[in-house]
């Protein structure tokens, strides 16, 4: 078994084990970049319970994260297995509802007022 293997086993393991996770720079009590501050951010206010995965700590889980999801930047957003995508679609997400849409379909607990709070925050 190769090193990419053990990467790409230990990546699927954790999304097929944990309802949110989130690979990120950092952890979520101290993210080191300011996009998986963000995504964090938004995740913690709106009370969802995610496993974080600091992406820092391990140089082949970095790479290896990006060659799961052919997505080349950190964070990623992990629902029930699938991925949603980095900061900017979170972000997007979080403010059309679409965010809210995806945890209710796939029963994952969140603070409806604060996702409507982050949203009228942002209507300007």
């Amino acid at each position: 078994m190769t090193e990419t293997t053990t990467a790409q086993d230990q990546i699927r393991q954790t999304i097929e084990t944990n309802d949110v996770v989130l690979f990120m720079k950092g952890t979520a009590q101290m993210p080191q970049c300011g996009f998986s501050s963000r995504v964090a951010g938004v995740l913690n206010y709106m009370g969802v319970a995610f496993k974080d995965v600091n992406v820092l700590a391990d140089q082949e889980l970095r790479q290896g994260i990006k060659d799961f999801s052919d997505w080349p930047t950190i964070p990623q957003l992990y629902v029930k297995g699938e991925f949603v995508g980095g900061c900017d679609i979170i972000t997007e997400m979080t403010l059309s509802g679409e965010l809210d849409s995806l945890f209710e379909t796939n029963g994952v607990a969140y603070d409806k007022d604060a996702a409507d709070k982050i949203r009228e925050a942002n209507a300007e």
